[in-house]
């Protein structure tokens, strides 16, 4: 992270890191299993026999009460409609709400989903007890009702509360809106574009504010929206069982933000972190990332990848199991490194809502070494010194190894292929890399074989490109190597191919150049290519 702001740091505004989005799962401690539904309806309630018709009238009640709920505070309740993104339907409801600075719900929306529930049946045979039902948990489809809140505290949130025994609720929050409200009770000045704040009046106290979020906070609101939306318990079974809910977290989202002065470096930060990354974000630089260790019990997914979603927008993503860390540019008005878990037991976490000052410090880590990657990467820049020593041969002991061209073909391909290794953690053994580069680039073994591999290999180990894996005759690019072939790679594809592309390519016949402006400038920036190419010839 230090090296990131060392190189950008005259472009930058601003920084700061927070969570973004969260799921948190709440469950009815002492409702989960099915002899503690039992237990309730006979001992607590009084009721003999618990079926179907017991556990729908809990269900009616509730829905009965929603609907009054909502007729008695003027609340608009409507189902969902299919292929329409719910918070952008009621956004005109919230805007509505946050003019008239009041709080509470704003919109209520039914909808059929799938969710945990229990299966009540009669049993197969006689049992000496009659009122004896088979209670099972079952997985159903069922009305769900989503809560729109403008909360005082964290801000607009959704509680999403299942109409059927146990009635499990499930909570969206996202800390930039919590932080929003931080900053309003505080009176500091700010400007928050989408999900994302491009200015305020006091760095420091936006990062305090994100740093105020804690697990204590948010248990204080969702125990109070969800004694006051969800379904309701007598004072009598409240004080026989327990009725206070578990929450755990589903998923979790922590960013890092870097907001620029200007529009135009933010593309080119990002197209070149997006080349290089692809390049060089091999399965232990993301095992080094993501702080764990490649073992043969591994499960999930381990890869980089750029993904283009509808609206877009490029997305360079990294995963490792269950969780990704993800880099993009929006709007381009700042640019973001996200990591998103869907387990946290992949980090030896609990999911538990107390832990929520855990997550954040090993996210924050990751988010850190992200960045501290893509800025060693960026800073690939190498000095035509050591191009004309890497040229020349040189002895390492009694050995002499020749010079290694940068328009040597054969060291060329050899670097690209060692740069994408993301299939092999272990290193490259000669043979697994000499079958890469003749399937890679359609050669013959006449042409290229094994031999001629084994003389690049130990030029490139001589000049300090490439190491052993341990004892094993595996071989990897050493940090210089990734800069070097980084080099080498980049000046072909980039400048070396276009500029020789230019010398062969139809050239426009000024003799019939047209009568216009346009074309004059055209003709004008062609002379001018060929000049600075004839220049690079002669030097």
């Amino acid at each position: 992270m230090e090296l990131f702001t060392k190189l950008f740091g005259g472009l930058l505004v601003l920084v700061y890191h927070c969570f973004d989005r969260i799921v948190i799962h709440g469950y009815l401690s002492g409702l989960s299993r099915p002899e503690q539904v039992v237990y309730f309806f006979r001992q607590v309630v009084g009721k003999a026999v618990v079926d179907k018709e017991l556990l729908r009238q809990r269900t009616n009640d509730y829905q009965s009460w929603v609907e009054a709920f909502a007729r008695n505070h003027h609340t608009p309740i409507e189902w969902a409609e299919k292929g329409v993104r719910k918070e952008d339907y009621v956004l005109r409801w919230l805007r509505a709400m946050e003019r008239t600075q009041n709080f509470g719900v704003y919109f209520i929306l039914r909808s059929m989903e799938q969710g945990p529930t229990f299966r009540c049946t009669v049993p197969k045979y006689p049992t000496k007890d009659p009122n004896h039902r088979i209670l099972a948990p079952n997985r159903s489809r069922f009305t769900h009702y989503y809560f729109y809140i403008r909360d005082e505290r964290l801000g607009p949130i959704v509680m999403r509360v299942a109409s059927f025994f146990p009635f499990q609720s499930t909570y969206y929050l996202n800390g930039h809106s919590f932080i929003e409200q931080e900053l309003n009770r505080s009176g500091i000045g700010f400007r928050k574009h989408d999900n994302a704040f491009l200015a305020v009046d006091d760095p420091d106290a936006l990062q305090a504010a994100a740093d105020r979020l804690s697990h204590v906070l948010i248990r204080e609101r969702l125990d109070y929206w969800t004694l006051l939306l969800g379904p309701k318990f007598s004072a009598k079974e409240r004080k026989q069982i327990n009725l206070r809910r578990f929450y755990a977290i589903s998923q979790i989202e922590y960013c890092r933000n870097f907001i620029f002065k200007r529009h135009f470096p933010i593309h080119k930060i990002f197209e070149r972190s997006c080349e290089l990354g692809l390049w060089h974000l091999s399965v232990d630089k993301i095992s080094e990332i993501f702080g764990l260790r490649i073992t043969k019990m591994l499960k999930g997914k381990l890869h980089a990848t750029l993904e283009k979603l509808d609206h877009g927008h490029h997305i360079l993503r990294a995963y490792c199991k269950h969780a990704f860390i993800k880099q993009y540019e929006k709007f381009s008005l700042f640019l973001r490194n996200e990591i998103c878990s869907n387990n946290l037991a992949d980090f030896g976490l609990k999911k538990g809502l107390e832990h929520l000052a855990e997550v954040r410090e090993r996210f924050l880590g990751i988010t850190e070494r992200f960045a501290g990657f893509q800025a060693r990467c960026l800073n690939a820049h190498v000095d035509f010194p050591l191009l004309q020593r890497l040229a020349l041969p040189i002895n390492v002991g009694s050995a002499k190894y020749p010079g290694i061209k940068i328009h040597d073909t054969r060291m060329i391909r050899l670097m690209q292929v060692l740069l994408h290794a993301g299939t092999t953690a272990a290193g490259w053994r000669a043979q697994q890399l000499h079958d890469a580069v003749v399937a890679s680039f359609g050669l013959s073994t006449k042409r290229y074989g094994l031999a001629q591999l084994r003389y690049d290999l130990r030029k490139m180990r001589g000049h300090g490109l490439l190491e052993r894996d341990g004892t094993r005759y595996a071989y990897r690019l050493t940090d210089k190597g990734v800069k070097v072939a980084l080099l080498f790679v980049l000046f072909h594809q980039r400048l070396y191919g276009p500029l020789a592309n230019s010398l062969f390519h139809h050239r426009p016949n000024p003799e019939f150049q047209p009568d216009s402006r346009l074309e004059a400038a055209l003709h004008k920036a062609d002379t001018s290519i060929r000049n600075v190419i004839q220049l690079l010839e002669a030097a």
